[in-house]
């Protein structure tokens, strides 16, 4: 049985953003069993700007609440880490087969029942789970470039680092994220899949990401954006 969740947002430079985010994702805590423990945690990673003094304000007397600032340079792998390693610290007397690491961005808004649907699935038996990240506003392309897109999010798995859950316990089996410049989302579900854990696709758990063309992952869903509405019409 999950006992806890600790939720991971990584932000940089998202002072106009963290504040809705940390608002839906309280929302979403408040409808968990009142049996499980919380905690959240920003990792304001070498922001210009006041992103964690804003995180801090809408804290306020949230005691699950914490920030962690980084000065130095580290991949996205090693900042998702930092924030998972800061939420179990905050949950330490449960067993990590009974904590719920669950993982989203700084400009996503998740839905009210997104972290129920995803404990759900959890205790159905499965150790990570991802769900759909729509976009938050229409595509940033041509009619041609979106039908593109949801041509992609269509074909097979898409697993988001803004909607991704998993299970301390098999978290800590494949190492964690590790030292992962991009595509740290992918890779754990891979690395967790080849070590013959259970990783399921729940519908339910919905998030709304930013549709942005300038993303702080070098590969990441602002990049496909920008991609797709670079290429040419055939």
């Amino acid at each position: 049985m999950i006992t806890a969740v600790g939720v991971v947002v990584p932000a940089r430079d998202e002072r106009d953003l963290i504040e809705p985010c940390l608002r839906a994702l309280r929302q979403a805590l408040w409808r968990l069993p009142a049996r499980v423990e919380r905690a959240v945690c920003v990792v304001a990673d070498r922001c210009a700007d006041d992103t964690a003094a804003r995180a801090r304000a809408v804290f306020g007397g949230w005691a699950t609440g914490r920030v962690v600032v980084t000065g130095r340079e580290r991949t996205i792998g090693e900042v998702r880490d930092l924030g998972a390693h800061a939420v179990r610290t905050e949950l330490a007397g449960h067993a990590a087969s009974q904590v719920l690491l669950l993982n989203t961005d700084a400009d996503t808004r998740v839905g009210s029942g997104w972290a129920r649907e995803h404990l759900r699935r959890f205790e159905r038996g499965a150790h990570a789970v991802t769900g759909p990240a729509e976009l938050a506003a229409p595509f940033p392309g041509s009619p041609h470039a979106a039908r593109r897109y949801h041509g992609v999010v269509a074909g097979g798995v898409n697993v988001y680092g803004a909607n991704l859950g998993v299970r301390a316990d098999a978290f800590d089996a494949v190492g964690g994220f590790g030292v992962c410049r991009t595509g740290e989302d992918h890779d754990l579900w891979r690395r967790l899949g080849e070590a013959g854990f259970r990783c399921r696709v729940e519908p339910a758990a919905v998030v709304r990401t930013s549709a942005r063309l300038d993303g702080r992952a070098p590969e990441g869903l602002a990049a496909l954006l920008r991609t797709l509405r670079e290429e040419p019409v055939a």
